[in-house]
């Protein structure tokens, strides 16, 4: 079945200059191996479409089960010279929750927000 990201990890964010550092937690160790499978740096940026100038760069960090993805040029010149307002890591990194991930039948019962949750 296919379900947004949001019921299978959590985000946070951090902005340094026009870079954007944004962390995927996995809610549980499962899931992480699905992320890491199809959340790639070129899926991530794909998805922000035209908000990511530069390069993305995936760095996995198995321990405790996170991606960190760092996008260069995501922030319009930087926060302080940018007027777009939405381009601020936490717009990013909340937006990145609605990516869509395959994940077996198997695992509906671990997803958060199961009330909620549909196949995509």
């Amino acid at each position: 079945m296919r379900v947004q990201l949001q019921h299978l990890a959590h985000t946070r964010s951090g902005d340094k200059g026009n870079t954007s550092n944004i962390a995927v937690f996995a809610y549980e160790p499962e899931f992480y191996e699905l992320l890491r499978a199809q959340l790639t740096a070129e899926r991530f940026k794909a998805f922000h479409r035209d908000a990511i100038k530069g390069k993305v760069i995936r760095y996995e960090v198995e321990a405790i089960h996170a991606l960190n993805f760092v996008a260069h040029g995501a922030l319009g010149g930087g926060v302080s010279r940018s007027l777009c307002l939405d381009n601020y890591g936490k717009a990013l990194s909340s937006a990145i929750l609605g990516f869509t991930v395959e994940v077996p039948d198997s695992m509906r019962a671990k997803l958060r927000g199961l009330s909620t949750v549909q196949n995509i």
